[in-house]
């Protein structure tokens, strides 16, 4: 299966295409869109939304896995967080793709077995998970990992430790 995993943010959307199983899981891209501060709100929601559909029609997945939402301290940080996460979902919606969403401590746990891990940790795992050569950039680790959390999640023989869940 080749699923695109994105992990929405409205400056730093990181995201990865996987393609494999639990038990052969190779990267196929994976990078981090970033907008520039000095670009409205609306303009980084519109190129979130056309960089991951030319992502999708460059490496065709068959689904697609983002990180569910998360709670955060202010209302701001999640409209906006929202928001990015909604520019992804449409993207994947304009190509018909089906979409899975996983919480971040699931995430986690699928990777380093323990729902608490820091940034850097999740960044190790994928890299000795996948034998990549460098160590991938955090928000794109973090949409690796959405990927692999999304293979255990369609593996048989794991599924049924995951809260997945289509939106």
């Amino acid at each position: 299966m080749r699923v695109l995993a994105i992990d929405p943010a409205i400056r730093n959307t990181g995201y990865a295409v996987v393609e494999g199983d639990t038990r052969a899981a190779r990267a196929i891209a994976y990078d981090v869109i970033r907008v520039a501060a000095k670009i409205p709100q609306s303009g980084a929601l519109s190129a979130i939304r056309s960089q991951l559909c030319e992502v999708i029609r460059r490496h065709d997945p068959a689904e697609v896995a983002v990180e569910g939402v998360i709670y955060v301290q202010s209302h701001r940080t999640a409209i906006t967080m929202g928001a990015a996460r909604a520019a992804a979902l449409i993207a994947a919606a304009d190509h018909g793709l089906p979409v899975f969403e996983y919480s971040p401590k699931k995430v986690k746990q699928a990777v380093v077995g323990r729902g608490a891990a820091d940034k850097s940790q999740v960044a190790f795992m994928v890299r000795a998970l996948l034998g990549l050569a460098e160590t991938p950039p955090a928000d794109a680790a973090d949409a690796i990992a959405i990927a692999m959390a999304h293979l255990q999640a369609t593996d048989p023989l794991k599924a049924r430790v995951f809260d997945r869940r289509r939106v």
